[in-house]
Parts: structure tokens; C-alpha cells; sequence
């Protein structure tokens, strides 16, 4: 918030960072338990000034406070719910509980906890730690006013083939020779942005109130698996023959705009695609050729790498 303090602006906020929350639902009909484990951070603007210019802390609620808040209202959800869902619940609770808070935001990490197969049977209550993380961030005033975005964290992708990069500028300081069979592989970042009235997604979402989230609890969490299985079939093309990549560049430009095209409601979408890079491996001394590469031994290396990223949004959206 900013105030006018002795002649100078004046900005302040306080949260609480990192509180891990574990919730478990058991299904007593078919034994089926589900459960989620979250990381949130909760940051607050509230009219609490006179702490920092007065010594008075009456205005202030405690980061403890906040802590505690988490661990009850996740005690409160009886039935399975999406980041995207807790996090609202959380910010609402925040704006209309305190009248010294005047707006939330919640930002939850959603660890990748997969249920265990076991001989193609899903198991009743055996998880497994997965890689890529949902991640969801919510701003919400004390007006009602809205705004929630979605993400993909550590989406780690990788093709042995069907990758190439030509034609790129050349001057004295190039050394990269020019190639059409290389690796492609990256850890994939996504934001994306939906309609408020057509319940659009940003692994970025604008909605002008609560009020106008989906009912379905679990409705975040599906488009998640959506959005992500709409992005890694863009990546690899079909199963036989792939899909040839011309670069890092050209592959997340039709990864961008496969997901604009498959879900209307969605707005816009930010991706960042490192290139992580495999260098073939030739090894030689002066008698002999030790190792020769063919397209077969590579040397893994993620320092340096190159760094691309871009947004893709439709002409009447905001992102």
C-alpha cells in the first residue's frame, strides 16, 4: 500500500512464505484416498502503518496467524479441491475476516504427488513423487475483484531426434556448426490467461470476482492436465514419426498457439523453453580417434544454456 509518510512515499506489505500443508481425503465407500501437498505463501496489504511510524502493532495480523490460518482451513475442506480453489478460499478469507486488510495474495506450489499403478491398477493409497509442479497465484481485494494465474513448473521434455538449427547468423566469433539432427530437450514454463466470462485460463486467469470462478472444485486441476498434455504432444508430434523442430524458438511458437487453439477460453499464454543442450562427444589424441561421435554419445550440460522465452495472446487480451 502506498502512504504519504514525512514527505515521502511510503510502501509496505507482510506475509507469511513457505507454509507446507499436507491434506489427505478418505473415500470410506471405495477405500480410495486422494491427497495434495502444497507450499503457500500468503502476502497481505493492509492499513497497518502506525506499526512501522508508531510502535503500534494493533493493526497487524500476526505471519503466525497466517500459518494457522492455512492449516485450518485446509481442515475445513471436506471434499478434494484445486490450488487455484484453496488459494481463493484463503485470499477471501484474509480481505473479509480483517477489515485492516485490504487485499490478498496467495501463491500455492502444488507438489507432484502421482497415484501409484500397480499391474495397471491404480492403487487405493500409494503415491509416488512426479517431476513438473502446478503452481497457482491469486490477487483478490476487498471489493470482490479478482485476478488468478495458473502455471507449469519443471515440465522436462526431451527428443533424441527430429531437431535440427540452420541458417542462423554467422559472423567471427560463431563456432556452432549448422545441423538437421540433433537432441532437443528443455524444462518447459508456462503462465497462461482466461476469459472472465467464458472461465478462461493464464498458465495465466483473469476473473473479475470470485463469484464467477467454476463451481467444480477440481475444475483447475483438470485444465492443468489439459493445458500441459496439449503442450507436450506439440513437442514430440505423433508417436511414429514425430514432428521435425527447425528451432527452440519455431517448437514453442506452435506450443503457444496449439493450446490458443484448443481452448478458446484462454487468452493468453507465456512460455519459457531453456535450451538444454547435449554435445556430441569426440574424443581423439594424437595417435588415435579415442571416441567418434555418430549421433550416439553425448555429454549432457545444462551451464550455460540458451534462454527463450514469449507470449502469445489474442489482439483483445491483457497480459
Amino acid at each position: 500500500m502506498a502512504n504519504e509518510l514525512d514527505g515521502f512515499n511510503f510502501e509496505q506489505r507482510h506475509g507469511k512464505a513457505r507454509v507446507r500443508v499436507a491434506r489427505v481425503w478418505r473415500n470410506k465407500s471405495d477405500h480410495i484416498h486422494s491427497m495434495v501437498e502444497w507450499g503457500v505463501s500468503i502476502s497481505l496489504l493492509s492499513d497497518c502503518v502506525n506499526s512501522y511510524v508508531r510502535e503500534d502493532n494493533s493493526d497487524i495480523v500476526a505471519t503466525d496467524t497466517m500459518k494457522n490460518t492455512v492449516y485450518v482451513k485446509a481442515k475445513e475442506c471436506s471434499e478434494q479441491l484445486s490450488a487455484e480453489n484453496f488459494a481463493i478460499l484463503l485470499a477471501r478469507h484474509f480481505t473479509s475476516f480483517y477489515k485492516q486488510v485490504t487485499t490478498a495474495i496467495v501463491k500455492i506450489v502444488e507438489k507432484p504427488w502421482e497415484r501409484v499403478h500397480i499391474n495397471g491398477q491404480p492403487h487405493g493409497h500409494g503415491f509416488k513423487l512426479g517431476s513438473e509442479k502446478h503452481t497457482a497465484e491469486v490477487t483478490v481485494q476487498k471489493s470482490g475483484a479478482l485476478k488468478l494465474t495458473s502455471g507449469i513448473e519443471g515440465l522436462s521434455v526431451l527428443k533424441t531426434t527430429k531437431s535440427g538449427f540452420e541458417g542462423f547468423i554467422r559472423d567471427q566469433y560463431t563456432a556452432l556448426p549448422e545441423t538437421r539432427e540433433r537432441m532437443l530437450a528443455t524444462e518447459v514454463t508456462a503462465l497462461w490467461r482466461q476469459t472472465p466470462s467464458l472461465y478462461l485460463v493464464t498458465v495465466k486467469y483473469s476473473y473479475e470476482s470470485a463469484s464467477s470462478i467454476p463451481k467444480n472444485p477440481l475444475y483447475f486441476t483438470e485444465r492443468y492436465l489439459d493445458v500441459k498434455k496439449s503442450l507436450a504432444n506439440t513437442f514430440f508430434g505423433p508417436p511414429k514419426e514425430g514432428v521435425y523442430s527447425a528451432s527452440v524458438q519455431r517448437t514453442l511458437f506452435l506450443m503457444a498457439k496449439a493450446v490458443l487453439n484448443r481452448f478458446p477460453d484462454i487468452s493468453s499464454i507465456q512460455l519459457k523453453m531453456p535450451n538444454i543442450h547435449f554435445l556430441p562427444v569426440n574424443i581423439s589424441s594424437k595417435e588415435n580417434t579415442i571416441v567418434k561421435f555418430n549421433d550416439d554419445v553425448f555429454l549432457p550440460t545444462d551451464e550455460p544454456h540458451g534462454s527463450i522465452e514469449a507470449s502469445l495472446s489474442r489482439f483483445w487480451s491483457k497480459m
